[in-house]
C-alpha cells in the first residue's frame, strides 16, 4: 500500500527517515523552516551533518509548510521537541483527515506535557490519530541500512499497526505498543542519563559508574512513567533499556557527546555551538525535573544533571552527590 507521508524537520533523524519511508514504497515531502537550506538540499540531495547521506530521488523538499502537507495522509515530525507546538499550530484547522506520526523526543518545558499531548493540543486533533515513533535508531546507522527495531505507540492499536506495517522493511522491524506514557518518556528521558554517562566518562571515571548510571537511571525513568500511569513492562522494551542503552553508549550521541565535553570542562553552550545540533537532554533536564517536583517522584540523578547544566554544579561534586545519599534497598518494598 503506496502512501504519501511529509517529514516536518529535515535535520539527520527526519532525513534519514524519509529516506527510509521511500525505500519502504512511499511518496515523500520533507518540509524544512529556512528557504535557503530547504532550496540547497533540494539542490544538492546532500545534507551537512550526515556524510555519505544522499536524499532519495522523488523525495521534494520545500519550505512551504501548506503545500508540503497538503496531498500527505501522514505527516511524521522532527522538528525539535520545543518547536513542535509552534509548527503543529501553523496547520491547525488544515491536519482534517490526516494522522500524524511523531518522532521528536522531549518534555514541552512550560507545560510538562509529552509530544503527543503538545500535538493534539496544537493541531486540535484526537488521540487517536496520533502515534510516538521511538527506540534505539542513531540516523547513521539507519541511513546505511544497518538492522535495528523501532516501537510505534498510540492509544488506538489499529493506528499504531497500520504504521508498523507501513514502515517495516527488511533493515527496519517495528513493534506496536498502546502505552504511549511510556514509549513517550522512555525515549525522553533517556537523554539525560545520557548525559550523565558523558559527563561520568569524560571525568575519567570508568565502566562501574558506567553501568551504574544506566542502571539506576532506568529506575528514576521507570519511577516516573508509573506515577504518571504507564506500563513498567514498557521499560524493559525498545524505548525503554533500547533506548537508554544506544544512547549512553554510542559515539553517535549527542547527549553523550555533549557529557562528554562538559566532564572535560567545557560549559553546555560551548559544546552545544560546537556540535551545531540539539542535544535535547539539555531541555528535557529542565522539564522533568519539573515532572518530578510535581509528582513527588525521586529523581536523584535527573536532579544532580539539572544542578550541573543550569547551576554550574560541579560535576564531580554531582557525583559525591549521588554516592552518599542515605542508603536504601535496591528494591523498593
Amino acid at each position: 500500500m503506496n502512501e504519501i507521508f511529509t517529514v516536518l524537520g529535515a535535520g539527520t533523524w527526519g532525513s534519514v527517515m524519509a529516506n527510509h519511508i521511500a525505500h519502504a514504497g512511499h511518496r515523500v515531502n520533507i518540509w524544512h523552516y529556512k528557504d535557503q537550506f530547504a532550496a540547497e538540499f533540494d539542490r544538492t540531495r546532500t545534507h551537512p551533518h550526515l556524510n555519505g547521506f544522499i536524499l532519495a530521488e522523488g523525495i521534494a523538499v520545500s519550505s512551504n509548510l501548506p503545500e508540503a502537507v497538503a496531498e500527505s495522509a501522514y505527516i511524521m515530525v522532527a522538528v525539535p521537541s520545543q518547536k513542535v507546538r509552534e509548527v503543529i499550530g501553523q496547520l491547525r484547522g488544515g491536519l482534517e483527515g490526516k494522522s500524524i506520526a511523531n518522532l521528536s523526543k522531549g518534555i514541552e518545558q512550560h507545560t510538562l506535557k509529552r509530544m503527543s499531548e503538545v500535538i493534539c493540543e496544537a493541531g486540535e486533533i484526537p488521540a487517536q490519530r496520533v502515534a510516538s515513533i521511538y527506540g534505539p535508531s542513531h540516523a547513521e546507522e539507519v541511513m546505511n541500512r544497518i538492522p535495528t527495531t523501532l516501537v510505534t505507540a498510540s492509544t488506538d492499536m489499529d493506528y499504531a499497526r497500520t504504521l508498523q506495517q507501513l514502515l517495516s522493511t527488511s533493515d527496519l522491524r517495528v513493534y506496536a505498543n498502546s502505552d504511549i506514557i511510556g514509549v513517550e518518556l522512555g525515549g525522553s528521558v533517556k537523554n539525560v542519563i545520557a548525559i550523565a554517562v558523558g559527563i561520568s566518562e569524560g571525568i575519567g571515571f570508568g565502566d562501574n559508574t558506567v553501568a551504574a548510571l544506566v542502571t539506576r537511571g532506568l529506575a528514576e525513568v521507570t519511577r516516573l512513567g508509573i506515577a504518571m500511569g504507564a506500563n513498567i513492562s514498557t521499560f524493559a522494551g525498545l524505548s525503554g533499556i533500547g533506548d537508554l542503552v544506544v544512547t549512553a553508549y554510542s559515539r553517535h550521541s549527542r547527549n553523550r557527546r555533549l557529557g562528554l565535553a562538559i566532564g572535560n570542562g567545557r560549559s553546555a553552550e560551548e559544546s552545544m555551538q560546537e556540535m551545531g545540533m540539539v542535544a535535547e537532554g539539555i531541555y528535557t533536564a529542565q522539564s522533568v525535573i519539573g515532572l518530578a517536583d510535581k509528582l513527588g517522584v525521586e529523581m536523584p540523578i535527573c536532579r544532580e544533571i539539572h544542578h550541573i547544566l543550569f547551576d554550574g554544579k560541579d560535576p564531580k561534586k554531582a557525583i559525591t552527590a549521588l554516592m552518599t545519599r542515605d542508603l536504601r534497598d535496591e528494591t523498593p518494598h
